[in-house]
């Protein structure tokens, strides 16, 4: 058993964290969004949306986002063309409590852990704005490829980015690098 002590620590570590945080993310979701007698997103998915639109706007782009009707989610426009959805999924927090059970579970100093965190949280939600653009630049360019770049391209950019963080974090920051 003592030669599985650090996997089991670690194992504790990652699923306390991610289902503690998991549950205040449902619990914020259950209270934000709204589906009846109209729908509404969470607040961080518009803010997503609109921040989405802010980038795509600087890129010269006309672009919008507005709550769509049917649905919880957010539309995006670009060019008055309906190009793509900003859905609870996309907001990065689920892949966000995930980076940060990791980080925990691999922890290094108190004060390491807390900033790159911090940090790593806030360059995963800046990635991940800037996908949602690109994605919705690709597909009003390309929409015969949607499916490629939704299913393919789109979370191998913010999966990739996680994992990039990840691998850093254990060889230069935990306190298992060697």
């Amino acid at each position: 058993m003592k030669k599985h002590k650090n996997v089991v620590i670690f194992l504790i570590k990652f699923f306390a964290t991610y289902f503690i945080l998991f549950a205040i993310y449902a619990t914020y979701l259950q209270n934000s969004q709204q589906k009846e007698g109209g729908f509404k997103t969470a607040s961080i998915t518009t803010i997503v949306a609109d921040q989405t639109v802010t980038l795509l706007e600087f890129f010269n782009f006309d672009a919008g986002a507005y709550q769509h009707k049917k649905e919880l989610s957010v539309k995006l426009l670009i060019e008055g063309k309906y190009t793509a959805r900003v859905i609870e999924g996309c907001n990065s927090l689920s892949i966000i409590i995930l980076f940060i059970a990791f980080i925990i579970a691999f922890s290094g100093s108190l004060k390491a852990t807390i900033l790159y965190v911090i940090l790593g949280s806030l360059f995963i939600y800046s990635i991940n704005v800037a996908r949602i653009a690109f994605l919705a630049v690709m597909i009003y360019k390309y929409p015969n490829q949607q499916e490629f770049l939704h299913n393919l391209v789109f979370p191998a950019i913010i999966y990739g980015t996680v994992f990039l963080l990840w691998v850093l974090w254990v060889h230069k920051f935990s306190n298992y690098k060697k």
